[in-house]
């Protein structure tokens, strides 16, 4: 073969590789992150997650917008999704197959304990509410059919002694839909569970003409966690998080996890948390919810479902006991 063959040769075979390289980075499949509604956080914080996995990993990211968590938990039993963000509540429901998901079990693991999602139960003044008890008979909002705001807020209105069919007008709402309605006056409460602050809850306290009034409620956790298990402490959204908002309030908290099924690879489990905590401050520029992305919070017991074998990797190099 001659100097000028070889060449072409050499030309060819490179050619040839560059395009099956490219090939293979071609059929990486892309990775579709289950949200929530975009008055809330598991939105934005979606974005971000989608944009640093984009970014470092190399791989084609997408935050999606749905209705929640058991929409998100649903899509990822669908493998309609790869990652979902989630309450803890609705996550043991979707792993035993119960509540919203008796249609079967989702064999969900575990990526990354997230942060507190902060129950708020939120009013305006001039709707006569000043406490829990005073919801009977009004408008109120308890979430949207496809997040887990509606699983906590029935499960709160329960303890309480009320009954969600009788003792209320119900609304199914999302966030900044039921922050809407409550500006328009056309609900008088609204039930929402999220990270502070949330966005849509914001916006509605700097509307002019509003006070915001959050509902204390904390006294009702011993009973919520008697019937439903350990999933539930007690909380404080301190005053000012929101504007005008003049007092802390005694609130319920319950535990934000990133889930993913079993389907999902080692590799690929250990690549996303280890990008979650050495790239956090891309994420907290997103939100400041995502400081609470830190080993610290990594423990077992804070999620209803198992741990990922590549996360537990991940975790354990950190010095971390599962």
């Amino acid at each position: 073969m001659n100097k000028v063959m070889k060449l072409f040769a050499a030309g060819v075979l490179l050619l040839g590789g560059g395009l099956f390289l490219n090939t293979a980075n071609a059929q990486q499949k892309p990775i579709s992150i289950g949200t929530g509604g975009t008055g809330g956080v598991y939105y934005p914080l979606g974005g971000g997650l989608a944009n640093v996995i984009s970014k470092y990993l190399g791989v084609q990211a997408t935050a999606e917008v749905t209705g929640g968590s058991v929409d998100n938990l649903k899509l990822i039993g669908a493998e309609k999704s790869e990652i979902g963000f989630t309450m803890a509540d609705a996550a043991l429901d979707a792993q035993n197959g119960q509540g919203k998901f008796t249609a079967g079990k989702i064999p969900l693991r575990a990526l990354m304990i997230l942060y507190p999602n902060r129950m708020h139960v939120v009013t305006i003044e001039g709707t006569g509410i000043e406490k829990f008890e005073d919801l009977k008979g009004k408008r109120v909002s308890t979430g949207s059919p496809g997040g887990a705001t509606e699983v906590m807020a029935l499960r709160l209105i329960e303890a309480a002694g009320l009954d969600k069919d009788k003792d209320m007008k119900r609304e199914r709402l999302g966030a900044a839909e039921s922050a809407n309605a409550l500006k328009d006056r056309k609900i008088d409460a609204y039930f929402w569970v999220g990270g502070l602050p949330t966005g849509s809850v914001t916006d509605l306290a700097a509307t002019p003409g509003v006070k915001i009034k959050l509902i204390d409620h904390a006294k009702y956790v011993d009973a919520m966690n008697k019937k439903y298990g350990n999933l539930y402490s007690k909380g404080t959204i301190p005053a000012s998080t929101y504007p005008n908002q003049g007092k802390d309030n005694a609130n319920a908290d319950v535990w934000n996890i990133l889930v993913t099924n079993d389907k999902m690879s080692d590799d690929m489990a250990y690549k996303l948390v280890k990008l979650m905590v050495e790239k956090n401050a891309d994420l907290v520029a997103v939100h400041r919810e995502a400081k609470s992305f830190s080993l610290a919070n990594q423990q077992a017991e804070k999620s209803p479902v198992p741990f990922h074998p590549g996360a537990i990797k991940y975790y354990k190099e950190k010095g971390l006991k599962f």
